[in-house]
């Protein structure tokens, strides 16, 4: 597996082990499923699919939503099929949930009945934690009580499973991840502030002037804003509040690469703190693709 903050030169460093190592890639970033998500995306062009096979890119269109649950058995049945002709794995990408669902647990199976769901959502956010806290006497832990989507989320395993958070969280736990028959090794690819300041504000630049604002106006057309989740991510949601008379065109790659800044801080602590164990290797101290795995 290969992960790192994005701009890190990742998709480079990715398609050379593949291709010497008799590899396929496996993606694991949560816009690379969307359709017509090319370039603000830096998706991998035609020509680096042409080198090395890739898996779970242009999975379905922008108005349709991924979850981490089918993630999994898309990844799974992949690899399975990756493996059964012989060839390596190589998962690569940046989205930290996705990529943990290859070191551990992420998701349970518990089923939350639509009737369940709809009578959550229609609790005002007070009364979702109030009743929320009256399932769990002993305390809610670690939850996030300021996150309302949160609260709900948690308001509603505990009426589907009839069990505490605390009781759901030891299951949880204790069961074992979608992977856990792998064997696996975890490199992070990263690159000093000021160096990968400069590749983000190159891409950015790139980006624009290879037609982002373009793919952004096409992809409003076909409903991306019914789709939170691609609505907002990096690159697109600069370019509707420019399209809509927010951000001047000007000040629309300056936005960009301060948002993907603030991205990299987080993903710089979220790889600090959940991945397990691994190496880090900067990347300008790489000379061979061996050396990513050792």
């Amino acid at each position: 597996m290969l992960t790192g903050p994005t701009a890190a030169g990742k998709t480079e460093w990715a398609l050379r082990w593949a291709e010497r190592f008799g590899a396929e890639i496996v993606s694991c970033d949560s816009l690379l499923f969307y359709r017509g998500m090319d370039i603000g995306t830096a998706k991998p062009t035609p020509a680096e699919r042409g080198r090395v096979r890739h898996h779970l890119i242009d999975l379905c269109d922008v108005t349709e939503q991924m979850d981490i649950t089918r993630y999994i058995a898309l990844a799974r049945a992949a690899i399975d099929d990756i493996r059964v002709r012989g060839r390596r794995v190589l998962v690569t990408g940046g989205s930290g949930f996705y990529l943990k669902a290859f070191c551990g647990p992420v998701a349970d199976d518990i089923e939350v009945a639509a009737v369940i769901r709809e009578r959550v959502r229609a609790l005002p956010a007070a009364a979702a934690l109030g009743e929320l806290r009256a399932l769990n006497p002993a305390g809610l832990g670690a939850l996030d009580v300021a996150n309302p989507r949160r609260v709900a989320r948690a308001l509603e395993r505990c009426l589907a499973s009839g069990r505490t958070l605390a009781e759901l969280q030891d299951t949880f736990a204790r069961q074992p991840g979608a992977f856990a028959d792998f064997s696996m090794k975890l490199t992070l690819l990263d690159r000093a502030p000021a160096e990968l300041e400069q590749r983000m504000s190159q891409r950015v630049t790139a980006m624009v002037g290879a037609g982002l604002v373009d793919e952004v106006r096409r992809l409003r057309a076909a409903g991306l804003e019914s789709n939170p989740s691609a609505a907002r991510a990096i690159g697109y949601r600069e370019v509707l509040a420019y399209l809509d008379g927010a951000l001047a065109e000007s000040a629309l790659a300056a936005e960009i690469v301060k948002n993907t800044r603030a991205l990299v801080k987080k993903q710089r602590t979220w790889f600090r703190t959940q991945l397990p164990p691994h190496r880090v290797i900067p990347a300008t101290e790489l000379r061979d693709e061996a050396e990513l795995f050792g």
